[in-house]
């Protein structure tokens, strides 16, 4: 496997995009196949085992590419299939960064916001590595099962996404956090209705950034860097094509991307 070989990423609908966006930028002769589960979205609230179930069937899918690399661009399944996906498929694996080396040097009150689907709010990772970092913060996380069925129906504005985010935002207002973590990839997608409710005094991070970062450092350590100047990218997604393609729109310049239809039955 060569240098130029793809990098896959995928995630269980469109938020992943956000992470492509870093990826792309960050990393722009790179081949990209990413896969987003349209089909089966959301992957939050399900149980642990079908997450994983789930995963490797788009781990099929992405190791039929040759790919050299995955990115997860998923926090549940970051949170549930990173040791999984890391032991079976033997490949350099980057899960979604927590954003916590960022949020400790934002925060002032050392309160700190997470928003996230229901399974990665209950693994408690993010609580488990602040404690190793920094003992005297503490972290006030909440699941939010509304959030990404709106966003993948490209609500992003409006009445219905802002009583939905105010919902699960109020209990981290009352608290005082002053830094709140995007943990879930959709999320970046309505930073500013976040924001507005939240106010100006609120940092938000988007841990896409470091995620791009920890590829980069990994395919830079490796030399696995690819040899050209522009690389291509592939979106692909297991149902709605037109949809994610207008909420791909949103975030970089599709005019040279290919997108594919995927049935993930066919590499089982």
């Amino acid at each position: 496997m060569g240098n130029n070989a793809p990098i896959g990423v995928f995630d269980s609908g469109i938020g992943g995009l956000t992470v492509m966006k870093e990826l792309i930028n960050l990393l722009p002769g790179e081949n990209f196949i990413y896969f987003g589960d349209t089909a089966r979205v959301p992957y939050g609230s399900r149980p642990p085992a079908e997450i994983k179930e789930f995963t490797d069937d788009i781990m099929r899918f992405l190791s039929a590419q040759d790919i050299k690399m995955v990115v997860m661009a998923c926090n549940a399944m970051t949170s549930v299939s990173y040791e999984f996906v890391k032991e079976k498929y033997k490949l350099p694996t980057v899960g979604v960064n927590r954003g916590l080396e960022r949020a400790i040097k934002l925060s002032t009150t050392k309160k700190i916001g997470v928003i996230g689907t229901v399974a990665t709010v209950t693994s408690r990772l993010h609580e488990k590595e602040l404690f190793i970092q920094d003992s005297n913060a503490k972290i006030y996380a909440v699941g939010c099962p509304q959030l990404v069925p709106l966003i993948e129906s490209g609500i992003l504005e409006g009445p219905q996404i802002e009583e939905a985010a105010a919902e699960y935002l109020l209990p981290l207002k009352q608290a005082g956090v002053d830094v709140i973590i995007l943990a879930c990839t959709h999320y970046p997608f309505i930073t500013e209705v976040i924001s507005r409710f939240m106010g100006k005094g609120t940092a938000i991070i988007n841990p896409a950034c470091e995620t791009a970062q920890d590829a980069w450092e990994i395919l830079k350590k490796s030399d696995q860097l690819a040899a050209r100047g522009q690389g291509s990218v592939e979106l692909c997604f297991s149902s709605d094509l037109e949809q994610a393609a207008r909420m791909a729109g949103h975030l970089f310049d599709t005019t040279a991307v290919s997108f594919r239809l995927v049935n993930l039955q066919d590499f089982r």
